[in-house]
């Protein structure tokens, strides 16, 4: 007799994804570019304006390089690869739909990040702190509008 084979539910196959993106993030924590060493020295532990920042998160079907949620801000670290046409395009895509979640991106050079890191560091709390207010009879949304 022929034991059913049951097909796994989309619940499963969901769940083992995000197990497969938790393990990648793991690795991805234990095998950090300099450059994310560098940043995540000054992002961890709330150093920079209090605020507290995640290294190598999973969320849908990317890992973020830093994502501070509380403020919706995502940090993304790029090396030479991400100057080439195909990546360049999975780059527009993943910023896209992470706009599309609420989420704003700054995309920042390896090298930047090892040479001029606190400019980066000035960028990245600019972004955190909230634009002056409109004034009287201007309205308008203050948060960033994604280009």
């Amino acid at each position: 007799m022929q034991t059913p084979t049951f097909a796994a539910s989309p619940r499963s196959r969901v769940r083992e994804r995000a197990g497969v993106r938790v393990q990648r993030a793991r690795a991805l924590r234990q095998s950090a570019t300099d450059a994310e060493q560098v940043l995540w020295r000054h992002l961890r532990n709330r150093q920079l304006a209090g605020v507290k920042f995640r290294r190598q998160h999973p969320l849908g079907p990317y890992v973020l390089d830093f994502v501070c949620l509380e403020h919706g801000l995502v940090v993304e670290l790029d090396g030479g690869q991400h100057a080439q046409a195909p990546q360049q395009l999975r780059d527009q895509q993943r910023t896209a739909w992470l706009q599309q979640e609420g989420l704003r991106v700054l995309r920042f050079w390896n090298h930047d990040v090892l040479q001029q890191t606190n400019e980066v560091l000035a960028q990245v709390l600019q972004a955190l702190t909230p634009g002056p207010l409109p004034h009287a009879g201007e309205g308008g949304n203050t948060e960033d509008k994604p280009s």
